[in-house]
């Protein structure tokens, strides 16, 4: 897993960026994202028009580019790229699928991290920068890890620790480290205990 992991980590240029908090205590699992193992490579749309690409001259594709025709501010039109799919490990098959937005910044980006064809991580872009990454962590086949961006640093980090689809353990962050946790030991969606950091600031 460490060589899978560093192969896809060496593939990826993230960046950082801002994210919203909000009252993190009550917040059901749910209504943080979205179903995460679905199959990484979606089907091709009608109004898209896909490109392959030979990076490493194996004679098989590697990366695919889909557009979609689209128009600028003078009515002209253009082919706009619309996502992205890449073979990192030369298998044949996808394990980065990358969607871009109207002025092809990217949008999201799902990641294959064990090579079975399923999703297992998803990270959410806001203007080009990462706002939230989503990962599932117990292969349940939905998230189990939330964490949040802003301005470049984690602010917050979620997790549904027993599987049963919410959040019961919150981390805030202040100054790049863990401030304090908190816990819902009683799974009624709200903090039963405080821990605070002793060497965080403040």
């Amino acid at each position: 897993m460490t060589f899978r992991l560093t192969l896809v980590t060496s593939a990826l240029v993230l960046s950082m960026g801002c994210a919203t908090t909000g009252d993190a205590e009550k917040k059901d699992a749910n209504a943080n994202g979205e179903q995460v193992a679905e199959n990484i490579r979606q089907k091709q749309s009608g109004d898209e028009k896909v490109t392959e690409f030979d990076l490493n001259k194996d004679k098989k594709p590697d990366v695919w580019t889909y557009t979609v025709l689209a128009k600028n501010a003078e009515g002209k039109e253009y082919e706009r790229v619309s996502r992205k799919d890449l073979d990192i490990n030369w298998d044949g098959k996808v394990d980065i699928a990358r969607q871009y937005d109207e002025k092809e910044m990217v949008s999201r980006e799902a990641l294959d991290l064990d090579f079975d064809g399923k999703v297992d991580e998803v990270i959410f872009y806001e203007k080009g920068m990462v706002v939230r990454k989503e990962r599932d962590l117990s292969s349940a086949g939905r998230p189990s890890l939330w964490v949040f961006y802003e301005k470049g640093q984690i602010v917050r980090k979620e997790k549904d620790t027993n599987g049963d689809g919410k959040v019961d353990y919150w981390e805030y962050w202040e100054n790049n480290q863990v401030d304090r946790i908190g816990e819902d030991q009683d799974g009624d969606g709200n903090v039963d205990k405080w821990t605070k950091n002793p060497d965080a600031e403040g």
